[in-house]
């Protein structure tokens, strides 16, 4: 097992721990998805009108997610 390897799986289980926590504490904006949301704006709501810079944001998140999918599935061809 290389050194890359158990980097990574360390990283999961650093994630899954944090994850787990946030999920069994029940915080409010505690887990990965809370944050995201937070960090690309994706809730708009009465108090938060939606601008260019909201949506410019929502993109850059739509577009990576995109690319990451493509990437992973193509077996790092895109």
């Amino acid at each position: 097992m290389s050194g890359y390897t158990i980097a990574w799986l360390s990283w999961l289980a650093a994630f899954g721990v944090i994850e787990g926590i946030a999920l069994v504490r029940k915080t409010p904006g505690a887990t990965l998805s809370e944050h995201v949301w937070r960090w690309f704006a994706t809730q708009s709501g009465q108090n938060r009108p939606s601008t260019p810079l909201i949506w410019a944001r929502r993109m850059t998140l739509v577009a990576f997610l995109a690319w990451l999918s493509v990437h992973f599935v193509s077996g790092g061809r895109v």
